[in-house]
Formats: structure tokens, C-alpha cells, sequence
């Protein structure tokens, strides 16, 4: 969340990756950061045991999701995958 809000504070959209896991942290994290509306894009957890192959399938799922919150107006809101 440091470096969203970071990249963002400095004019560059910026997005969190974030693991399921930790959705009500990330948000606040970012209340904390004093960007409420920092964008996040939730990915599934578990993430240290997953394999190779199972973080390419994590990271496939939710390249759509990051490329739209980055492209889309400021405050659209999270992007949470299932």
C-alpha cells in the first residue's frame, strides 16, 4: 500500500496486489496512508505454498482486474477477484 499511495501522491495510477487474505488490512492500510480510495486488486490466497504454476494461474486471473483499476477514474473502488 506504501507504494500506491506513493506512486499515486506523485501523479502516477498506481494499484496494490493484494492476497485475499488481507483485504480488510489493506484498506486499513490505506485509511492509515490517508488514501482511503488507494486502489487494490485482491488475489487468491494461499500464496506461499502455491506452485509455479499455481501463481501464473493466480496472476493470469486477475491481469484483466489490473489493467482496468489502473485505467479507470479515480475512487472506482476495488477489484476483488473470487
Amino acid at each position: 500500500m506504501h507504494d500506491t499511495v506513493w506512486f499515486e501522491i506523485h501523479g502516477t495510477p498506481a494499484v496494490s496486489i493484494v492476497s485475499t487474505e488481507f483485504v480488510s488490512a489493506a484498506a486499513v492500510q490505506a485509511d492509515a496512508l490517508g488514501m482511503t480510495d488507494a486502489q487494490r486488486v485482491f488475489v487468491q490466497h494461499p500464496i506461499q505454498d502455491a506452485t509455479d504454476q499455481e501463481m501464473r494461474d493466480k496472476a493470469d486471473a486477475i491481469v484483466e482486474a489490473t489493467l482496468a483499476t489502473l485505467t479507470a477514474a479515480k475512487g472506482a473502488g476495488d477489484e476483488a477477484l473470487e
